[in-house]
């Protein structure tokens, strides 16, 4: 499968369900449900499906981090704006939503970041002790 098409399935899946259950819950009069299903369902498949630009190999990581940083912030952040989860009466409440996006997303980069790293580490040193045959 092309990866164009496995971030589309990543992101388009959530996306699909949580908007159809989205609207229901707007069908049977509760908005406030509603809006906030569909916004996790924005958030969920928007990290899905741009999950997949690790694995564009050629990429360098500061490249594939900005790309990813950059469709975090036109999905993610305008759906925590329209969820409902925080109140927004102005510019201050506004500049707190996008220093907890900023501030999540730069702990949860980080700490992917060193698991991920430990894992390749552990991989290269179990490939270098595995006996070669000749």
């Amino acid at each position: 499968m092309s990866l164009k098409r496995r971030a589309l399935l990543l992101a388009g899946i959530p996306v699909l369900v949580m908007t159809a259950i989205g609207s229901a819950l707007y069908a049977q009069g509760d908005p406030d449900d509603g809006r906030s299903t569909i916004a996790a369902g924005v958030i969920i498949g928007a990290v899905a499906g741009a999950s997949t630009i690790y694995q564009l190999e050629r990429w360098p990581l500061w490249r594939q981090s900005a790309v990813h940083f950059a469709l975090m912030a036109v999905t993610v952040l305008p759906a925590l704006f329209l969820s409902g989860w925080f109140p927004v009466g102005g510019p201050a409440d506004a500049l707190k939503v996008v220093g907890m996006f900023l501030t999540v997303g730069a702990v949860l980069w980080s700490a992917l970041f060193l698991i991920i790293r430990q894992l390749e580490r552990r991989a290269a040193a179990n490939t270098a002790k595995a006996p070669t045959s000749a």
